[in-house]
């Protein structure tokens, strides 16, 4: 995607976004830009359809999640996004091309008190992985020789609320 397509496809993503978590998706957005990146927001809201189909692929564990939040009227408010590197062919994959890139979205994600997936699911199998991210973020070691991470590192949610929290109309400050 080029500059201005990236930006659009953004701006279009935040808007399926709920008010609050919006302005602190927009500032993650931000943080990372100032730092030369190119974050492009790949999913914010999905059709239950479309989660579902997430679910059954192997690439969501919930079949209602944070990118279903709809408010009155079915207005999209979703409490989730996945976020990419837009400078990288291949986003599909999470290697070490990438490191870099989720290691600072996590950064970001955190200062807004956001939490992300980078670590889900690293323990037992692969012990002080957590450990690991945890410090190279602590430091800024963008470039740390990291080998693992966890099952969805490029997702961004509010640590203090469920999906079932979410689907009863209960929202993050």
């Amino acid at each position: 995607m080029n500059e201005a397509q990236r930006k659009k496809w953004n701006a279009n993503k935040l808007a399926e976004l709920y008010p609050t978590f919006r302005e602190k998706i927009s500032a993650v957005v931000d943080e990372l830009e100032s730092q030369g990146l190119r974050p492009r927001i790949q999913d914010a809201w999905r059709s239950e359809k479309d989660q579902l189909s997430a679910f059954k692929s192997g690439h969501s564990q919930l079949k209602y999640g944070f990118h279903n939040v709809t408010g009155a009227r079915e207005t999209k408010e979703s409490l989730a996004v996945d976020m990419v590197d837009d400078s990288l062919v291949n986003n599909k994959k999470v290697d070490y091309s990438n490191a870099e890139f989720l290691l600072r979205l996590t950064a970001a994600a955190r200062r807004q008190g956001l939490v992300s997936g980078i670590d889900w699911g690293l323990e037992p199998e692969f012990p002080g992985a957590k450990t690991a991210i945890m410090k190279a973020i602590a430091n800024e070691d963008w470039k740390a020789p990291l080998k693992h991470f966890g099952w969805d590192p490029r997702h961004i949610q509010p640590p203090d609320i469920t999906p079932e929290d979410a689907k009863k109309g209960h929202r993050p400050m």
